[in-house]
């Protein structure tokens, strides 16, 4: 029986094949997801607006220095905006896992949910 989290997951399978373009990592998308807990039942924490520069700022500083343990330098902002025109700029929806999921790839950083 699928849980609410799986839902969420196939959902997100869904917006990585239809808006990036690339079959998932299917494994990976579900650490990540798991990782975000209660916050992707939020539509609001659940959602990544692009065009907002404190919401990036916090998808800097909470998530790639953070939980990646990156170092905050101008590679963080090539890496954010690299993977927003990924997922498509005209794109208003941008989910957290999906975002997350794309920046965790883009940095190499899978180790992290090994």
């Amino acid at each position: 029986m699928a849980t609410k989290t799986d839902e969420k997951v196939g959902k997100y399978i869904q917006d990585v094949k239809e808006k990036v373009g690339e079959e998932p990592n299917v494994d990976l998308l579900r650490k990540v997801t798991e990782a975000l807990g209660p916050s992707i039942f939020s539509s609001d924490a659940e959602i990544v607006s692009s065009s907002s520069e404190s919401e990036l700022e916090t998808v800097k500083k909470n998530f790639l220095i953070k939980k990646l343990g990156l170092k905050d330098d101008e590679k963080l902002d090539v890496g954010i905006n690299a993977v927003m025109e990924k997922y498509g700029k005209s794109n208003r929806n941008k989910y957290r896992a999906v975002v997350y999921y794309l920046l965790t790839k883009y940095f190499k950083k899978e180790s992290v949910y090994n």
